[in-house]
């Protein structure tokens, strides 16, 4: 069983998937306490470091340089151990420097790896199955997450673990994991020989257009929303913890149904769904004043960022399949364009105002709404928007 194991190409997706949580859950669950309470960062610095940390996701196209050289299977393992690498150093460099250092080395081996495991997801996976398959992997991811913040929770509120040590902790799982997997698993050939140049095709424009403002809300959510429960509410580490807790065991639950309703209604509904449920989210965010309120917004921003597979299928089905690993390249550069900049410029405009970072974020939402409505309910290679005629598709 375990060998046969070893030679399943979904196998490999689920131990991808679930190897970059240990190392990047728990980076990103201590975080704001951690630049906080240790390294005293405020609204510019957290922003500072976002930015830093989103440069790797910028230079995603990178992949296809590297590929050249090196398989893509392999690459990944040691994309993982580079992620490992960086979680490890975190905890042991608490100044501005060190921080900024080791979430540059830690951002690259999670991007490139971010980058490959959506590359293979979408070679790998069948078009029909495919947002059912996505949504058990996230559901997965999340069940990994759910024991990252238990190990977290007992191991600080406990056994008052230092942060340096559940990093070195959970940096050291991953590279591990990233080890065997390499050893363990044999190396899959492309069922289609993937383009080994940067691919932009005028086709896949909407997709573009939708990454880019899917990066540009992540940001908002991942940089301040977080930092808004810790600064203006207050939130402690355990409570924390404890929030990120409750988005796991709800992820289990509904990520697998998530990936069942997007075959069932299309990526079209959904996105419209997922874009104006933000919009709401991002506008209360705004105006919050009630802390539980604030955590039901966190959980519901939580939830459909899950919806985001719709966006990876949409292109799967619009894509020539040998555009794949050049086109997912391409697409994380897209979607970390406005990460590199916006978290330094956010973080800003927080000093002055938390509010207005918060209405920015819901103006982007509502562009994304507005754009979905051009995603056909069939999309395929050939009718990848609405403004192109059925019967110009021969």
């Amino acid at each position: 069983m375990i060998k046969n194991l070893f030679k399943s190409r979904v196998a490999l997706l689920y131990i991808l998937s679930i190897s970059m949580v240990f190392a990047f859950s728990a980076w990103m669950s201590l975080l704001n306490n951690y630049v906080v309470e240790v390294a005293s960062f405020d609204g510019s610095q957290i922003g500072i470091l976002q930015s830093l940390r989103e440069i790797p996701g910028f230079l995603a196209f990178t992949v296809i340089l590297v590929i050249m050289f090196v398989a893509q299977q392999r690459l990944a393992y040691i994309s993982m151990i580079a992620l490992g690498l960086g979680v490890f150093l975190t905890g042991l460099y608490p100044s501005a420097l060190g921080l900024y250092l080791t979430t540059i080395l830690m951002s690259i081996g999670f991007h490139y790896l971010e980058t490959l495991n959506q590359s293979l997801s979408l070679q790998w996976l069948d078009k029909a199955k495919a947002p059912i398959v996505l949504g058990k992997i996230t559901a997965a991811r999340s069940v990994t997450s759910l024991i990252v913040f238990v190990l977290i929770y007992i191991m600080m509120k406990f056994y008052s673990v230092e942060y340096k040590y559940v990093y070195a902790f959970f940096g050291l799982i991953t590279s591990l994991i990233a080890i065997i997997a390499w050893i363990g698993f044999e190396h899959f050939k492309d069922d289609v020989v993937q383009e080994k140049k940067l691919v932009i095709k005028k086709e896949y424009w909407l997709f573009y257009i939708l990454t880019f403002f899917a990066g540009a809300r992540r940001q908002i959510f991942v940089v301040f929303a977080g930092f808004l429960l810790v600064e203006k509410f207050g939130l402690d580490i355990e409570n924390m913890v404890t929030l990120l807790f409750v988005n796991a065991i709800l992820n289990i639950y509904l990520a697998p149904k998530i990936g069942k309703f997007i075959v069932k209604v299309g990526e079209s509904t959904t996105l419209k769904i997922e874009y104006i449920g933000l919009v709401i989210v991002f506008t209360s965010y705004a105006f919050v004043e009630n802390i539980y309120f604030a955590f039901f917004l966190y959980i519901i921003d939580h939830l459909l960022f899950s919806m985001a597979i719709a966006l990876k299928t949409y292109f799967q089905k619009i894509a020539d399949p040998k555009d794949i690993a050049s086109a997912s390249a391409v697409s994380f550069t897209i979607n970390h364009i406005a990460a590199v900049f916006l978290p330094f410029f956010l973080g800003l405009i927080w000093l002055y105002s938390h509010s207005l970072v918060f209405i920015i974020g819901a103006l982007i939402g509502l562009a994304s709404f507005i754009l979905s409505f051009l995603v056909p309910l069939h999309p395929s290679q050939g009718f990848e928007t609405t403004l192109v005629k059925k019967e110009s598709i021969a």
